[in-house]
Formats: C-alpha cells, sequence, structure tokens
C-alpha cells in the first residue's frame, strides 16, 4: 500500500472518531416517524435511556405522550430515572394514570418519593394507591425523612439474607430476590429479628464452597450510616469509602435500605452546588420560578451587611487622604493590593471550609491549618511581592518617566504591602470560618461574602497605611 493511501486511510479513521453520533436528532425522528409502534419501541432499543432522556424536552407534549404509549413500562422507567426530578415530575403529570402508576412502581424507590413530591397532591394520591403494597410501604418510608436527612437518598433495591443460612441458600435467596433487585454486588446479613449484623461481597459467595460456614464470608466491620444522620454530618463517611452499597440504617439497627454508587454522587453533586450558593450569600439554590420577594429576602441581609462593611473600608481610604493627595499615583495600583489580598482569602476559605467537613479535627490540627494557610500566603506573598516590585518599579520608570529611586520606592511600597496583606489575607480566611463553625453558624453561609469585604479593608488598611509610613515619613516622597 503507497503511502498516500495510509495517510488517506488515517485521515479517514480520524475524522470518523471526531464525528459524534447525532443522537438526539436520530431519537427524535424515529418518534416522529409513522412506523408502528412496536417497530418504534425496538428502534430506540438501539439507544442508551440517558440519550432519550436528553431529547424528551424537545418533543412538543403530543410527541411525549406518544412515546409513553409506545415505549413499555420497563423501558420508560429507565428513562426517567435519568431525568431530573422536576422533569420527571411534570412528565408523569402527562401520562396516563395506570401507566404513570406502573412506571413509579418500576422507579427506585428513592426517585420514586422524590418525583412524587413534584406532583399533584390529588394525583400522587390516586398513583400512591395504585401501587403494590409493599412498593408503596416503602416510597412512604423513604418520604418520612427531611430532605436533609441521608435517609431521603436510600433506595431498597438491594439483597438481604439471614445469617443463619448455609451457602448454598445463601445463593438460592440472591437469584430468587434477584429477580426484582439488580444491586446484588453486596448482599446484607441480618439476624432473626432484622437488626443489621454485616455484608457479604459477591464475589465471595460465589466462589465459596457449599461446606464453608456463611459466617467466613460475612464482613462485620463493613461500614453504615443511620437514616435520621444530616447529610452534612455524614457525607465524609460516604466518599471516604469505595463501596458500591452503603447500608442505612434505623435507629433500633434495623437494615431499612442502602444508598448507592450513584445515590452517593448526587448526594455530594446536591451539598456542592448547595454550597456554592451559599458563598454567594444565598440561603440556597434559587429556583427560576421563585418570587421576587423571597429572593430579595434571602439576599437582602448580607447585602445589608455587606453595605455597612463597604462603608467602613471608605471610611478607612478616607482617613488616608493625605497620603492621596501628596502620592496620588499610588491610587493606580489599589486593585492590585484588593485583588490579591480577596484571591489569597478566597483560596484559604475553600480550603478551610473543605477540612471542615471533618468533625473530629482537634484544636491543635485546627491550629496547625492556619498555620500552613499563613506559611502558603507569606511565601506566595514574597514571591508575587518581589515580581511587583520589578515589573511595577520598570513601569513608573519607562511609562510613567519618573526617577528610578521614586519609581522603586514605590514599587517597594506596593511588594511590602502586597506581601503583608496576602499574609493577613490568608489568616482571615481560615479564621473566620473557623469562628463560625465553633459559635454553630454554617461557615459557607456567613464567610464567603464577608471575607471578601474584611479582606478589602484589611489591603486598604496595609496599602495606605505603609504607603503613609514608608513613603511619606520614611522616604518624605512627594509628587
Amino acid at each position: 500500500m503507497s503511502a498516500e493511501l495510509i495517510q488517506d486511510a488515517a485521515m479517514d479513521a480520524e475524522t470518523a472518531v471526531a464525528r459524534k453520533p447525532d443522537y438526539e436528532n436520530e431519537i427524535i425522528s424515529i418518534i416522529r416517524s409513522t412506523a408502528s409502534p412496536r417497530t418504534i419501541q425496538s428502534q430506540l432499543d438501539d439507544y442508551h435511556s440517558n440519550d432519550i432522556a436528553e431529547v424528551i424536552e424537545d418533543l412538543a407534549p403530543q410527541e411525549r405522550k406518544k412515546l409513553y404509549r409506545v415505549c413499555n413500562v420497563s423501558m420508560l422507567a429507565e428513562i426517567f430515572e435519568y431525568l431530573e426530578e422536576d422533569a420527571a415530575g411534570q412528565y408523569l403529570q402527562e401520562m396516563d394514570l395506570q401507566k404513570a402508576a406502573a412506571v413509579t412502581a418500576e422507579l427506585e424507590t428513592d426517585t420514586a418519593s422524590h418525583v412524587l413530591r413534584l406532583i399533584d397532591k390529588e394525583r400522587r394520591s390516586l398513583i400512591i394507591d395504585m401501587l403494590p403494597a409493599d412498593i408503596r410501604k416503602e416510597i412512604r418510608m423513604i418520604a418520612s425523612f427531611d430532605e436533609d436527612e441521608i435517609g431521603s437518598k436510600m433506595t431498597t433495591n438491594c439483597i438481604i439474607i439471614r445469617e443463619n443460612l448455609t451457602v448454598k441458600q445463601a445463593m438460592n435467596e440472591l437469584v430468587r430476590q434477584a429477580e426484582d433487585n439488580d444491586n446484588i454486588s453486596t448482599l446484607f446479613v441480618v439476624d432473626e429479628s432484622g437488626t443489621y449484623y454485616g455484608a457479604i461481597d459477591l464475589k465471595e459467595l460465589i466462589t465459596a464452597r457449599n461446606s464453608v460456614p456463611l459466617e467466613q464470608l460475612i464482613s462485620t466491620s463493613f461500614p453504615y450510616v443511620y437514616a435520621h444522620e444530616l447529610i452534612d454530618d455524614c457525607i465524609e463517611k460516604l466518599k471516604d469509602y469505595s463501596e458500591d452499597l452503603i447500608p442505612v440504617l434505623d435507629n433500633s439497627n434495623q437494615l431499612l435500605g442502602v444508598i448507592t454508587a450513584a445515590g452517593m454522587i448526587e448526594v455530594v453533586d446536591d451539598e456542592m452546588g448547595e454550597d456554592y450558593a451559599k458563598f454567594a450569600g444565598l440561603t440556597a439554590e434559587e429556583d427560576l420560578q421563585e418570587p421576587l420577594g423571597r429572593s430579595m429576602k434571602k439576599r437582602l441581609p448580607w447585602l445589608l451587611v455587606l453595605l455597612c462593611l463597604g462603608m467602613l473600608v471608605s471610611s478607612v481610604v478616607g482617613v488616608f487622604e493625605q497620603v492621596i493627595s501628596q502620592l496620588t499615583l499610588i491610587m493606580a495600583f489599589q486593585s492590585l493590593i484588593l485583588d490579591m489580598a480577596g484571591n489569597v482569602g478566597t483560596q484559604s476559605l475553600a480550603v478551610t471550609i473543605r477540612v471542615l467537613m471533618d468533625e473530629t479535627l482537634t484544636f491543635s490540627q485546627k491550629m496547625k491549618l492556619v498555620a500552613k494557610e499563613m506559611r502558603v500566603g507569606l511565601c506566595n506573598g514574597l514571591l508575587l511581592g518581589t515580581l511587583s516590585f520589578l515589573l511595577v518599579g520598570c513601569y513608573i520608570l519607562l511609562v510613567k518617566h519618573r526617577t528610578a529611586g521614586f519609581s522603586f520606592a514605590v514599587s517597594g511600597c506596593i511588594g511590602v504591602s502586597l506581601m503583608i496583606a496576602m499574609l493577613i489575607s490568608s489568616a482571615v480566611g481560615t479564621l473566620i470560618p473557623l469562628f463560625f463553625k465553633k459559635i454553630k453558624i454554617d461557615p459557607a453561609v456567613a464567610s464567603g461574602p464577608l471575607i471578601t469585604t474584611v479582606n478589602d479593608l484589611v489591603a486598604v488598611v496595609t496599602y495606605y497605611g505603609m504607603s503613609w509610613i514608608l513613603l511619606l515619613n520614611v522616604l518624605h516622597l512627594h509628587e
């Protein structure tokens, strides 16, 4: 084969890889086609449920209703597992009542519980009444937990066996329960009263000889959480283990269900989104349909606090009016100090919030964190202060045409101010969240908006204070 042919073949292969399949339009075309329902379902079977879920919102209501009629219940349930809960609730409203109940019965119990909360009360009651008794009981149990409790995120889709079985009996029980439960990577063991005892890895059960006592396969140190634990309190415990399933117990140590790996990811994602909103000074993530008054009520308290602090920063600038009037050039570099101090404080805040998720931290460990962040701030301040001394000095000398002595005196003051401001901001970014944690206030809510303004105050005092001491009183510089 010639080199040209080889090159052409390679280019064709790269093009084929780079060309992303247009699943969205393909799926929409299939749904809009005039083919028979059986043919449409057969064609949709070739696509992943997540791909179908992504195109549902692009369909007209009548096209969605066609999809509900064409697809069987198990297929619709798989699609609904990939939908956002609010969207799933909307689509369940559109569906025929009997099919809606059948789809709900096929969903993971935690998903079903969350979706049912989002539909009309009357329709929700009708759907729940049409569910099998065991599923109805499980959904109501999960719905009984508050949304900030880990029990609200669990599912009853798991394999539970008794401790007094043989290996062969355990295998038979696994096969029997696997018809209705697909989370089979770990089997959970309870005693005759239903009290949690331990867990068995599926691989160990499959490879065990019949003569081996089941007791030898049971891990009694397997991690677990309590259903009424707050998500914030046990999220680190969930993340620390690489298990696919974590058992959830009630206060009497009865096994209620499990948290799946997908559930863990959802919990972490929800908490990150909530903390991100809190950093902005909000009490929770805001909904697009939230009333104007409620949104304002969430934001105004912190904005008023920050307004007062901002006025304090402005007042401090006014105190140094003499410095500004005699050295107006330094005003040009105020934002440099403020921005760097704010950035350093925010970095220290992020690290501290992350560390504070560990409730077992001792006082000495917290002090080590403060010292470590201050060392980082000092070292970065030395480096960036030196760089600012050189770059700002050259800028003033070459662009502003000032003398070398004046130029590097001002840049030296900027460098020293930057180093001190970054050191103090690192301490502030660490100490403020530690303080709020100590007085039982969520540090993510209080620290985010507060630290930015406090660091502005620190930077202003440091910068103009150093200018007043070094430039006016020590070097006696004037413009």
